[in-house]
């Protein structure tokens, strides 16, 4: 299968690629950076949000670029909200025509949970519920997504992946979601209590390949919930640091519900699959030295 990824050279678009060569497909990275040794033997198309590149060819094409601040997605249009829209609204519009122009019969849009941003912390969400963005990060994500439902009726058949938080061990020459909290608690520094939901890179990459045939529409992906303290616990426990663990936070968390995923087989691996991936992420890329 000949699979186009638009952001695989990110945090989380390297999972798509590296899950789609493991399976031997034909992939395609559309990005402006050149793909790193990770990316094997896959083709590079140079890319960047707001082009129409040529899909011709392709069975699928799987959308997770984004052009926002380093480091932030809420709130990642920093002082420039207009072209944080033209980038990342327009971008992905302009590419999603094209993989029309090129009769490309899938698109998978990686979406976000923050479309539901303006429901009542506790909330359960569901992807009955109407989406509420509060923040323009949400709300650009959830106008792409409408605008490939309407285009889904005449086509191709668009899958949009509403997803929380990933972690998972970093690409070479970046740092992993947690690189900087890991350094302030090895350091001494305080940390503010905080929970929320997270899902591993290598389970998102799985709710890809599934989404490859499953039927039209939107699915949310959420695995853990996940206390700072809890977290910090294992890193405590990897590296032998003593410094206090930030107090378990009281706040209510909004958990996804996730049964549509379910019922087509997808099984992230919960707390088992953080507890094996610690290592990676205090030796691997973006790693901080222990005390």
């Amino acid at each position: 299968m000949r699979v186009a990824i638009t952001g695989g050279t990110g945090l989380v678009g390297r999972f798509l690629v590296q899950d789609a060569l493991a399976a031997g497909d034909r992939v395609t990275l559309l990005s402006r950076t050149t793909p790193d040794a990770f990316a094997g033997p896959a083709a590079h198309l140079p890319y960047g949000l707001g082009e129409t590149p040529d899909l011709k060819g392709h069975d699928v094409l799987i959308h997770c670029a984004f052009a926002h601040v380093p480091g932030r997605y809420r709130g990642g249009e920093g002082d420039d909200p207009a072209g944080f829209t033209r980038a990342n609204l327009d971008g992905s519009i302009a590419l999603f025509q094209a993989a029309r122009d090129a009769a490309v019969p899938r698109v998978i849009f990686l979406s976000s949970r923050a479309v539901y941003g303006a429901y009542a912390p506790g909330t359960t969400l569901t992807e009955d519920l109407p989406p509420k963005p509060d923040t323009l990060y949400g709300q650009v994500k959830w106008q792409a997504e409408q605008w490939l439902a309407d285009a889904a009726a005449h086509d191709f058949t668009p899958i949009s992946l509403r997803a929380t938080g990933v972690y998972g061990p970093a690409g070479p020459g970046q740092a992993h979601k947690w690189t900087g909290l890991f350094a302030d608690y090895l350091s001494g520094q305080p940390i503010a209590p905080r929970r929320g939901t997270e899902l591993h890179g290598d389970d998102l990459a799985r709710a890809v390949r599934i989404a490859r045939d499953a039927p039209t529409g939107a699915y949310n992906l959420s695995d853990i919930t996940l206390d700072r303290h809890d977290l910090l616990a294992l890193v405590a426990r990897e590296t032998g640091c003593t410094h206090p663990l930030p107090a378990r936070s009281d706040a209510p968390v909004s958990a996804m519900d996730c049964t549509r995923m379910h019922a087509l087989g997808w099984r992230p691996g919960g707390m088992a699959r953080l507890r094996s991936s610690l290592p990676a992420l205090m030796t691997g890329p973006g790693a901080v030295p222990a005390p």
